[in-house]
């Protein structure tokens, strides 16, 4: 987790300053930054929950989940840390992590992007999509048939590893849509 954590953090700094920068030198008061700063800051760990979702409710009866109610109870947050990155290899049935999401969340994000010219809500939305991508990423390269099995955990035909490169470049040029994006309706 600590790994995954740094490449959250990282890329979310990027992001950040990339777009940081565009609206600073667009003349964007320095509220609007904070609202942009916050947005990631909260998407980089929403899609997350869902580890907590499996151990409160999907699987509330596994060792695991009893610790991971424990530490939550003690403000043990460490131990939770530990506990998601020993268990981030079995978590294969989350809500959150599976195509069926990313495309809802794709779609979402072009409504948001075109209702709304709120930068907390784009960050927000920009940064859900990040996180996911990045999971993916960090899972295609360390293994594809780990990222093909949470990726399409509950369905009977999968896409074939051959096909992941090619799917998470499409969600790629979405989240690059959804910065540009960004980046447009705030200047």
């Amino acid at each position: 987790m600590k790994y995954k954590f740094r490449h959250h953090l990282l890329a979310s700094t990027i992001l950040f300053l990339f777009i940081a920068i565009f609206l600073v030198v667009f003349r964007v008061n320095n509220l609007q930054l904070l609202f942009l700063f916050l947005g990631i800051i909260l998407g980089m760990f929403l899609l997350d929950l869902d580890h907590f979702i499996f151990w409160y409710f999907l699987k509330p009866n596994l060792e695991e989940s009893r610790l991971a109610r424990t530490a939550l109870s003690r403000h043990d947050f460490k131990s939770i840390f530990r506990l998601i990155k020993i268990s981030h290899n079995t978590h294969h049935n989350l809500i959150f992590h599976h195509y069926f999401f990313q495309i809802i969340l794709v779609l979402f994000s072009f409504f948001i992007f075109t209702s709304t010219n709120n930068l907390f809500v784009h960050s927000l939305t920009i940064s859900l999509n990040l996180h996911l991508l990045i999971d993916e990423y960090i899972d295609y390269f360390r293994d594809p048939k780990i990222l093909q099995k949470w990726l399409f955990t509950r369905e009977q035909t999968q896409l074939p590893v051959k096909f992941l490169g090619q799917y998470l470049a499409v969600f790629t040029v979405f989240f690059v849509i959804f910065v540009t994006l960004l980046i447009k309706f705030q200047i």
